[in-house]
């Protein structure tokens, strides 16, 4: 039996992809510096790190998707 939920995370190109995951593939891809051209956000502006990365954007709802709709538009 499926339930709805498990229908909608078989379609996400998120699911079971971490915030953590998603920031390095985007660094490794686009590097630091472009990627904070493309999103204008400081932590990946001033001294930026995944750490810090990580700590704005799970407080800051609309950067978080700016930065998973990015990784989605990069995917293969």
């Amino acid at each position: 039996m499926t339930t709805p939920q498990m229908t909608t995370q078989k379609n996400n190109p998120l699911h079971g992809v971490t915030l953590e995951q998603i920031i390095v593939k985007l660094s490794e891809h686009y590097g630091w510096e472009e990627l904070g051209q493309r999103i204008n956000i400081r932590c990946f502006q001033a001294d930026p790190s995944v750490k810090s990365s990580l700590k704005f954007l799970r407080k800051t709802p609309w950067a978080r998707e700016k930065v998973e709709q990015l990784y989605i538009d990069s995917l293969p």
